[in-house]
This record gives C-alpha cells, sequence and structure tokens, in this order.
C-alpha cells in the first residue's frame, strides 16, 4: 500500500511540528511520522511524582521559540489552539555558591550591571549586550540561517562594515574563545563569570570550549530581551496546541510509526518506508534525525557518498544528562530570599566548580559536586501545584553515558546506569540544594528522576543520553553541522532535507531549522507554484518577536 504527500517530515520534535505546520499552512499535502506514540520530542508534560504536579519531562523554558522567526509565524495560531505562555518581569536568573554568595539576574539589563561589584564590569557589561541589541537582526539571521549561502555571505560581510576592522576583529577572537577565558578578560570579579558560564551547559558545551567568548553575551542578551517564558499549564500545552493546528491543516499525523528507510528512486529521495509501507513523496523529505541515523541506517546502502559516510560514522555526541523532578509542600525558602522568586538558579562557584564537573564526566566519572540547574516554574505558573504547593525541575547536564567510577568516591557503578545509582546521584544533587535552603527533606513528598538511559530510550535522537543532538564544540558547529562534507540543511541527495537538533543552529526550541527548510521550500522555483494552486489553509497573522519580548511573550505575566 502506498499513501503520498507533498511532503513526509520524519521525528515530530519542535522543527519537525514546525515544518509540517508552515508547510501545510502554504496548502502542501504533508505526513508527520513519529516512533513514540505522541508527538512533541523533548517537549512533554507528566503528573510523574504526585497526582496534581505537573511536570515538564525534559525541557521547559522558551526563550529561543517565543524570539524566533517559527513563532513569528506561527505563534498567532497557536494561541488560537489555546497555547498561553507566562513569563518573569524581574528576577531572571541566577547563581548561588557553595560558600552562599549569589550573582542575580534581572530582565533590566542596567539593573543586573549595576549588582556587578568590581569596578569597570558593570559598564563593560552593558557595552557587550548594547552590542547584541545593536546587532541583533544579522546575529538572529546567521544563527538561524543557512550559513553557507550568499544571503549569509551579505549578512556577514554588513555585519564586518557595521562593526569595523577593529570590532570584527574583536568578534571573532571572541568566537575562538573559551567562556571562561572571556570572562577573565573582560571583567575584573567572578559575578559575570559565575552567573553566565553555566549556562554553556545548556548549548552542551563546557567552560573551556572554544565558542563560549562569543554565545555568552548571546545567551545573555537572549534571555534579558525575551525572558524565561513557560507555558501555562506546563510545556505539554505547546505540544496540544501543534497538534490541534496540525490536525486543523489535515497534516496527517502518523503516531507509533517507526521510520524503516528513505525510498529513493533516480537518485531522488520519494518518500519513506514503514513497516512494509511506502508513504510517498512529491516534493521532499524532511529528517530530523542524527547524522548517525541520516547516512548510517536511513539511506539504502551504497547511496552515500564516502566522504558523508566516513563523517557521520565519526559524529560525535557530547555529555550525557539526568533529570530530576521533585513534588515539595511548599516552596523552597532559600537563605537568600529573592531566589524565591528567581525561575531559575544554578548551583556553582562558576568556571571554576562546572570546569572541573565536565572534566570528570568527560573522563567517565560522576562529578563528585555536580552543577544542579533548579527550575521552579510554580514561581510564574501557579498552576502546576496543589494551592500552597512546589515542585522542582532538576537537571544535571555534566554525566557520563558509561560512568567507569565516581569522583566522588561513593556510588557503585559497576552495573551502569541502574534506578539505584540514579537515584544515588539525585541524593547528591539534593544535598547541594539543601546548603542553601531550610527545610528542605522535610518538604520533598516525591522524587522521580530520569537518567541518560531513560533519555536514550525515549528519543533516538539522544545517542549516549546526549540531549543536544550531538557534540557543539566548534568543530561540529555552525559552518560544519551537521558535517563539513555535507554542510548545511540540504543533503546531497535531491529532496532529502536535514533539520533537528544535530543540524544549525543546534539544540534548543526555537524551531529555527524546521522554519528554514520549509520557508527554503516555499520559495523553491519548483515548488512555489503549490501554494497558489491549492491556496493556504489558514491565514496567519505574524507575530513579531521583538515586541513579544518588551510584551511579556504576548500573554498574562507576573
Amino acid at each position: 500500500m502506498t499513501r503520498s504527500y507533498d511532503a513526509v517530515v520524519i521525528g515530530s520534535g519542535i522543527n519537525g511540528m514546525v515544518a509540517a505546520a508552515e508547510l501545510a499552512t502554504a496548502g502542501w499535502t504533508v505526513a508527520l511520522v513519529e516512533r513514540n506514540t505522541r508527538i512533541g520530542g523533548f517537549i512533554a508534560t507528566e503528573e510523574r511524582t504526585e497526582p496534581g504536579y505537573l511536570h515538564d519531562t525534559y525541557s521547559s523554558w522558551h526563550p529561543q521559540f517565543v524570539s524566533g522567526a517559527a513563532y513569528a509565524a506561527l505563534g498567532t495560531a497557536l494561541h488560537e489552539c489555546g497555547l498561553e505562555f507566562v513569563n518573569t518581569e524581574e528576577e531572571l536568573c541566577a547563581t548561588a555558591t557553595d560558600d552562599g554568595e549569589v550573582s542575580l539576574a534581572y530582565r533590566s539589563v542596567r539593573r543586573t550591571a549595576a549588582g556587578l561589584g568590581c569596578g569597570e564590569d558593570g559598564r563593560t557589561y552593558r557595552r557587550h549586550l548594547q552590542w547584541v541589541t545593536d546587532n541583533a537582526a544579522a546575529i538572529g539571521a546567521l544563527m538561524s540561517g543557512e550559513l553557507r549561502s550568499l544571503a549569509s555571505v551579505r549578512t556577514a560581510m554588513a555585519l564586518f562594515w557595521s562593526n569595523g576592522v577593529d570590532g570584527s576583529q574583536q568578534r571573532l577572537r571572541d568566537g575562538l574563545t573559551s567562556g571562561r577565558s572571556w570572562c577573565r578578560r573582560e571583567f575584573a570579579g567572578p559575578e559575570v563569570d559565575r552567573l553566565w558560564v553555566p549556562w554553556l551547559l545548556h548549548a552542551g558545551l563546557s567552560p573551556d570550549h572554544a565558542s563560549g567568548g562569543l554565545l555568552l553575551p548571546l545567551f545573555a542578551g537572549n534571555l534579558h530581551a525575551a525572558g524565561l517564558p513557560v507555558v501555562v499549564g506546563g510545556s505539554g500545552r505547546l505540544v496540544e496546541a501543534f497538534r490541534e493546528l496540525l490536525h486543523s491543516l489535515d497534516v496527517e499525523v502518523m503516531t507509533g510509526t517507526t521510520v524503516d528507510g528513505i525510498v529513493l528512486a533516480d537518485g531522488r529521495a520519494t518518500g519513506v518506508t514503514c513497516g512494509g509501507e511506502t508513504i510517498g513523496a512529491e516534493t521532499a523529505v524532511l529528517a530530523s534525525v542524527t547524522p548517525t541515523a541520516l547516512y548510517g541506517s536511513l539511506l539504502p546502502p551504497g547511496t552515500v557518498e564516502r566522504q558523508i559516510a566516513v563523517e557521520a560514522e565519526h559524529f560525535r555526541y557530547g555529555r550525557a544528562a539526568l533529570q530530576v523532578h521533585v513534588a515539595l509542600d511548599a516552596p523552597l525558602r532559600w537563605h537568600d530570599e529573592r531566589l524565591n522568586r528567581t525561575p531559575v538558579v544554578h548551583l556553582s562557584d562558576g568556571s571554576a566548580s562546572t570546569g572541573v564537573a565536565c572534566a570528570e564526566a568527560e573522563a567517565g566519572l560522576l562529578p563528585a559536586c555536580p552543577t544542579v540547574v533548579v527550575g521552579q516554574q510554580h514561581v510564574l505558573d501557579p498552576s502546576r501545584v496543589p494551592e500552597g504547593a512546589a515542585s522542582l525541575w532538576i537537571q544535571l547536564l555534566e554525566m557520563p553515558w558509561e560512568p567507569r567510577g565516581d569522583a566522588g568516591g561513593e556510588l557503585d557503578v559497576s552495573a551502569g546506569w541502574t534506578r539505584t545509582l540514579a537515584d544515588g546521584v539525585a541524593t547528591r544533587a539534593l544535598d547541594r540544594l539543601a546548603r542553601h535552603v531550610d527545610g528542605l527533606r522535610a518538604a520533598v513528598r516525591a522524587v522521580d528522576v530520569l537518567h541518560p538511559g531513560d533519555l536514550a530510550g525515549y528519543n533516538v535522537n539522544a545517542i549516549g543520553g546526549d540531549p543536544y543532538g550531538g557534540d557543539m564544540q566548534l568543530d561540529q558547529a555552525f559552518l560544519w553541522r551537521p558535517l563539513p562534507a555535507s554542510g548545511g540543511h540540504e543533503t546531497t541527495v535531491p529532496n532529502l532535507w536535514h533539520i533537528g537538533a544535530s543540524t544549525h543552529p543546534g539544540a534548543g526550541l526555537g524551531g529555527a531549522s524546521g522554519h528554514l527548510v520549509a520557508q527554503r521550500l516555499l520559495a523553491s522555483p519548483g515548488t512555489a507554484g503549490r501554494a497558489r494552486l491549492t491556496g493556504p489553509r489558514r491565514v496567519l497573522r505574524v507575530v513579531r518577536p521583538a515586541r513579544l519580548a518588551q510584551a511579556g511573550t504576548g500573554s498574562r505575566s507576573r
């Protein structure tokens, strides 16, 4: 049996959902194929601890989405389908060190800079953030565009001319610099390092990886502008809104369906096979998968160019992650009361402790003192927990896939990732948190832990428990992502496109690669006529990201 569509999208993470929705909006017939029983990839909300406690199982925060082009295209329609964001207007994020010092960022750049205690650090901080603001359009175009394109060359040249030789050379130098070195060079005090270096973990990097010096001000600028919006009722509501939108656009959503291979005819991608059935694609196949899967198993043997096959075989994956969900009787009582209102708190000494933990994990050891990412979504959205209660969303992003030992000398790793080992690591994280709050243990009602094996078991793209689709070090990012030989999102196989976290701009919830490929397909001379012939399925008003950032993402905020 064969069914045929204009496009088939493999994988229903944020990029797959975005691409399917945008193509269908333009009048294309689209099939979205997902091996799991629900769409959304690493976006889900579940009662994982006790009834009434809604936990974002994997990802949670959406600054990339609300500030990106995919939301500009689809935001209005998604809100019509029930999506609602709530955002922070004051306290943004913080880092608490083991000796009790707290570095705090607010939505306001000036207020944040005023809290930097050493000499000219506040002025320097404002200068770097002003550069991000002044060049936001060009940076956004490069970070979410096709880097190997004439358009990106023009954007880069315009950026060069506007910044001059000295300014451009400085930013190139930043791009080759680690986050730790950049902070040491630019700031006299430790606050900026403590505050922002732990955020590199959310890009799969460490304090000592190149490109951190460029990414740190970009991360800070994005968070100051867009905040840390969460979905009211849990991130799963974003998936529900997408599901309703896709249904209204007549997208065929096939869950519980594994793609066995990509069909080629005369060297072109013409569909996929699923359990003996062929699903045809008249114009495009979009694969939100890893290079390992695309070139190692989905394409027929002997059809992949040798250089690409070799590079795909050597594509690296990064550190693994561990997720902890905690149900609490009451909100945390932080020793620094400002943290009671702060959505995200990192427990770290900055580059010092985070760098050690990354090195331990990359050596196959469980870190003795892992960086603890503490999310308090209930601060923004009380509807996620029973009245008067609270919950914690904790990430540990410095885990080895195959632990060879414990740097703390306490945990038995001989059997690999077992429930006992995962619970032991979670206890270590909670012990570190307990040093910063009063009465933590008495407030805990239940704890749920997802170890790296759980992540890999749920999402086939999380190879080795890496939630970011592959190592993001400089040689495997930007121009060289996914592979040096394959370049951008258009593969060497006609009609086959590569999207997802393994492609530029990398991991995150922005939907950038899905949007980019959808728009390229719609602009292609060979396909542009389809929308005119069939007509768009619905008319979407454009939501401007900059306006949303100023207005608290266009929904209620507190």
